[in-house]
């Protein structure tokens, strides 16, 4: 795939491993209390989420979705991209339509709301939504062009010959 494949590819492997760490403010209170979760406690500190906060309803519906969806594709996509598996181009494909239409949700609520900073904003729009049209891009080229990624080494980039 060349320079810039390897470049997106160790974009998209950064992004992936930085969603599984933050997943941890997805946790239902009922599982983890917030108390007890050092990372909501710090996040919440400093942003001021108001989502993250209080919870409304649809957000709820998302933190749920990211729990069970996006947070097993972001694993998948991990060793997929580590190990250059042929699927890695759909669940990427999978992961990135996911996480556009999840911030694009959250980016309308902040948008339309009153209680949302620019500060705000820039924890939801700038890092999320290029990340879901990236691997949309990535999943869709790589379909078209039957390309593996590009990181791995693993068992399924060698070429094997038959006698």
């Amino acid at each position: 795939m060349g320079v810039l494949g390897k470049v997106v590819d160790y974009l998209l492997l950064l992004s992936f491993f930085s969603i599984t760490l933050t997943a941890q403010l997805d946790i239902p209170e009922s599982i983890l209390p917030h108390a007890y979760n050092p990372f909501y406690q710090v996040y919440t500190t400093l942003t001021q989420d108001y989502l993250v906060l209080e919870q409304p309803a649809f957000f709820k519906a998302l933190m749920t979705l990211e729990l069970v969806y996006q947070l097993p594709l972001a694993l998948l996509n991990i060793y997929g991209l580590l190990y250059s598996k042929p699927w890695f181009n759909t669940t990427c494909l999978l992961f990135g339509a996911s996480v556009v239409a999840s911030t694009t949700a959250m980016v309308g609520e902040i948008l339309n709301s009153q209680k949302a900073s620019a500060s705000l904003m820039a924890m939801y729009y700038p890092p999320f939504l290029p990340l879901g049209v990236l691997a949309i891009v990535r999943g869709v080229v790589g379909q078209w062009s039957k390309a593996a990624p590009s990181i791995g080494n693993g068992p399924s980039s060698a070429v094997k010959k038959r006698a």
